[in-house]
Parts: structure tokens; C-alpha cells; sequence
């Protein structure tokens, strides 16, 4: 008999494309996909492919339970809830203790590298859930995706404009994976059937710092791009002065210092275990998105 699989944000950029490749590429029945998330209005192209649909509110855990009814295989994508410390957590407690009263047979979960070390601000919310599948004692897969690429789909155009980079990274260096290849990598491991508990950190395959980032940059756009080492508070009070808001302010310069203390500076070979794949290069990466780096 073949498993439901359930992911929960559905309707959000990494749900949309694990489905995409559990159709495509792991050629899943639709029938044996549930798309779920608190608007089930926004999945209306899925449920035109066939696949359930089903509302998951993660601060409503009546729904939540009843939504992992019939579950064989839950993915539970991490929330975007930061603004309010400690919600993140919550939500995903909630989820995992209605997995467990709905009788979910295996759980699945978007996590980050380290996050027992990390110095990275929502680290403890990855690490606090992880514990939480643990203690279920559920069979699980925990797939701790690195940094990725795309984040640097938001600032690097503005930085291109002036041709500095403020970073407080100093001589760290990061993996970078794409969305798309962690998207790829989950709906390899979801489609896999295992029984057995397993936590995969997925990177890409080169690790690098500020500088050969910023000249890889360069060297995809054709624009000069000069990484500029900033202290902390530094890069936090120029944030703070370019609009965003105190916690992704504190969010950004968190990672920085993670990336300076070495805690992204990890390789493995985890995305072609699960897919049997070479991961995207970041200067593939840069080259494909050209046009949004410049505009």
C-alpha cells in the first residue's frame, strides 16, 4: 500500500517546490500527496493536479491534529514566526504532539546546520523541535538545510549599485545551497520510504568567505562587487538605518557571526546521497538570476 505524504506550508516557496518534485521527479501519485497550510485557498493549483488539500493552522492545534489524520509521512516546514521570540517553538510543538495523537508513523522536519552551536538567533527553535521528534519516539528524518543561495537575491542588488558589501563575516566561510536543491533533497527523502531515523545537513559543495563570494558575484554579473568587513554593530545600526525591523536587524547579524565562528564552514555529501545529484554552484546560482542581482 502506498504512503500519504503530508507537507505542511504547502502554499509557501520551499512546500510548492518539495511537491513539485515529488511529482516530477520522485513521480509520487498525486493522490498520495496532502498539501496543507492555514489558507487552503492558495492551493488551488495543486488541488487542480489532483493533489488533497488540507487547512493546518499552527496556532490552532485542533486543526493541526486533525489535518495529520491518516498521515503516513509528515514534512514539517519550519515557520516563519520570528518576530515574537519562543512562538516558533511553540508551533512546532504543537505540530509535533498532534503527529503524535494523529498517529503519524514518521516524521520529517526543516532544520539548520549546528544548531546546537549556532549562533544564529532562531537556532534554538530548530534545535528545542528536533528534541521534540526525538522525545516522541517516532521514527523521523531531520534535513538541516545551510544557508541559502537566494538570500542573497535580497541585499546583493543593492550592494551591486554601490559596489559594497558590509559584512561582518570577517574570514568565515559559508556552503550556500539553493532552495531548489534543499526542495529536491526532501522530496527525495519523503519518497524514500525509510523506516529508519536519519538527520542529513545539506550544503553545497564548496565553502567559501566574504571575498570569493563577493568575487563570484562579479564574475556572474559582470559587476564589481568589494566585500567590506564591518564589526557587528557596525552592520547592525546600518540595517536598523536601512528600515528593517529590530529582529531581522539582530536575525542578519547573528548569521554573520555564525559564519565568523566557523558554524556554516561545513561540506558533506548528503544532497547526492539523497538524490544521487551534484548540487547547483553558486556562480550557476548568480548566473541564473542575473537579471534580478542588476536590476
Amino acid at each position: 500500500m502506498s504512503e500519504t505524504i503530508l507537507i505542511t506550508g504547502a502554499a509557501g516557496q520551499l512546500g510548492q517546490r518539495i511537491i513539485h518534485h515529488l511529482l516530477e521527479t520522485e513521480k509520487v501519485p498525486a493522490a498520495n500527496i496532502i498539501a496543507a497550510t492555514r489558507d487552503i485557498a492558495k492551493l488551488g493549483d495543486l488541488a487542480a493536479k489532483g493533489v488533497a488539500t488540507r487547512r493546518a493552522d499552527f496556532d490552532d492545534a485542533a486543526s493541526l491534529e486533525a489535518a495529520f489524520k491518516g498521515v503516513d509521512r509528515l514534512l514539517i516546514i519550519s515557520t516563519d514566526a520570528l518576530a515574537v521570540p519562543g512562538q516558533r517553538l511553540k508551533q512546532h510543538k504543537a505540530a509535533v504532539d498532534a503527529a503524535a495523537k494523529a498517529g503519524v508513523k514518521h516524521i520529517a522536519y526543516t532544520s539548520m546546520p549546528s544548531p546546537d552551536k549556532s549562533l544564529v538567533t532562531f537556532a534554538p527553535d530548530h534545535l528545542g523541535t528536533e528534541n521534540a521528534i526525538k522525545a516522541t519516539g517516532i521514527p523521523y528524518t531531520i534535513i538541516r538545510n545551510a544557508w541559502y543561495m537566494d538570500n542573497y537575491l535580497h541585499g546583493m542588488p543593492h550592494n551591486l549599485q554601490s559596489g559594497s558589501w558590509y559584512t561582518a563575516t570577517g574570514e568565515g566561510k559559508v556552503s550556500n545551497i539553493s532552495r531548489e536543491d534543499c526542495a529536491r533533497a526532501i522530496a527525495a527523502a519523503l519518497a524514500s520510504k525509510t523506516t529508519e531515523s536519519a538527520t542529513y545537513t545539506v550544503t553545497g559543495a564548496e565553502s567559501l568567505n566574504a571575498s570569493q563570494i563577493a568575487a563570484t558575484v562579479t564574475d556572474a554579473t559582470g559587476k564589481p562587487l568589494n566585500a567590506v568587513s564591518v564589526t557587528d554593530e557596525q552592520l547592525g545600526q546600518g540595517m536598523r538605518g536601512a528600515g528593517l525591523p529590530d529582529f531581522v536587524a539582530d536575525m542578519l547579524v547573528s548569521a554573520d557571526a555564525n559564519i565568523r565562528a566557523g558554524n556554516f564552514d561545513l561540506v558533506t555529501d548528503d544532497y547526492e546521497k539523497l538524490t544521487g545529484r551534484q548540487s547547483e554552484t553558486l556562480k550557476d546560482f548568480l548566473v541564473a538570476h542575473k537579471t534580478a542581482l542588476i536590476a
